[in-house]
């Protein structure tokens, strides 16, 4: 360690040295004054009066990646921000602002780290690249160290939606990165004014089925798809154990001595409301007993959860202590209500759409005779 950290020291010092030069114009704001948006004259600018050049322009790209390579994220963050000012390779101009973007969620920087990310993403979408698979792998890249924001950031669970429901990027997760499906699902989930993404985002998973599955999106899949509510329970009860598992979602928070995981919380919370509103659409009468195991919740607790959310969400609905159950309002027809109504009408429909069947088949045979 020793021998190693006389190596890190002297390459530290070659790679100031080389950069020198330029690390002064820059600390000085007057001289900095002088740059301007063109970045051709500015080169031409510091070559002239300063005797700045590409090697010089280089050596300081060398020196951010080896000052971030020895932790120093604030000197690296500073140091590709000025170089991508001058630098005119659009390759290294974009590596420069991989690292920019890796220092600020290093520093835990997650509104930088946002703008950042944003301002990747509309180069990744516009440049072209040598071949579609460099792009994909960009696009790919972009969403997994995304996670590490969005899971962070106070608006993150509708930056995650936004970005992997973007056409482009719901084609790469489909393509290249199966596995984000379980962060967009959980997105989805925890994130009630997004409910309407809930419909695309199943039919995503059902495409998805045959080559990834987890626990979250099996417990979608048999709430939406098989109305299989004991396998959604069973589901919910993996669905808190992946949850407190994860790296990104099984983030923890210490309040007044309590550690708790608010994203399990509040997963459970929503995936239980989603439970209870599609049991809701089926039956008219329930009974609390069986809807509290399939909750995962004893009596009282889902009785109180109950009440709660009727008095809360405003639902037409009421509970009956006495008999135990709670009885939904007729004023919205369940689903089996739904199919009678839609269906009344079919043998009318079916009989006249025959009869335009026949009539204009019975006016080409008489146009043939004549």
């Amino acid at each position: 360690m020793v021998d190693r950290r006389v190596e890190v020291v002297g390459r530290l010092k070659v790679l100031e040295e080389s950069a020198a030069p330029l690390i002064s114009f820059l600390q000085n704001p007057a001289l900095v004054q002088e740059l301007r948006s063109d970045k051709q004259f500015n080169l031409q600018m510091l070559q002239e009066r300063y005797q700045i050049g590409s090697e010089q322009i280089e050596a300081l790209y060398q020196y951010a990646k080896f000052q971030f390579e020895c932790g120093n994220y604030s000197g690296a963050s500073d140091y590709l921000y000025q170089y991508r000012t001058l630098c005119t390779n659009s390759d290294r101009s974009i590596s420069a602002l991989w690292g920019k973007l890796a220092c600020e969620i290093l520093m835990q920087n997650w509104d930088v780290a946002t703008e950042e990310l944003n301002r990747l993403k509309e180069i990744i979408d516009s440049k072209n690249f040598a071949s579609p698979l460099n792009q994909l792998q960009q696009r790919t890249w972009l969403m997994h160290w995304s996670l590490f924001i969005f899971f962070n950031h106070d608006n993150g669970r509708n930056g995650i939606i936004d970005l992997f429901f973007s056409e482009r990027y719901l084609n790469a997760i489909q393509t290249n990165a199966h596995h984000l499906l379980r962060y967009l699902a959980t997105a989805a989930i925890v994130n009630k004014r997004r409910r309407n993404m809930l419909k695309e985002l199943i039919k995503v998973i059902q495409q998805e089925r045959y080559t990834y599955s987890d626990p979250v999106t099996e417990f979608l899949e048999c709430l939406y798809v098989n109305y299989d509510f004991e396998g959604a329970q069973q589901k919910l009860r993996e669905c808190e154990e992946l949850i407190v598992s994860d790296f990104f979602l099984g983030k923890q928070s210490s309040e007044n001595g309590f550690v708790t995981i608010p994203l399990r919380d509040e997963f459970m919370e929503n995936a239980r409301l989603f439970i209870f509103e599609t049991y809701c659409r089926i039956h008219q009468c329930i009974d609390i007993g069986m809807l509290s195991q399939k909750l995962n919740m004893n009596y009282d607790d889902a009785e109180r959860w109950i009440v709660n959310l009727i008095r809360n969400a405003r639902l037409d609905a009421k509970i009956d202590s006495k008999m135990g159950t709670v009885v939904m309002g007729t004023q919205h027809p369940n689903v089996y209500e739904q199919i009678i109504e839609k269906t009344k009408v079919l043998g009318q429909r079916s009989y006249a759409l025959t009869t335009n069947v026949v009539m204009t088949s019975a006016a080409v045979t008489a146009s043939q005779v004549r």
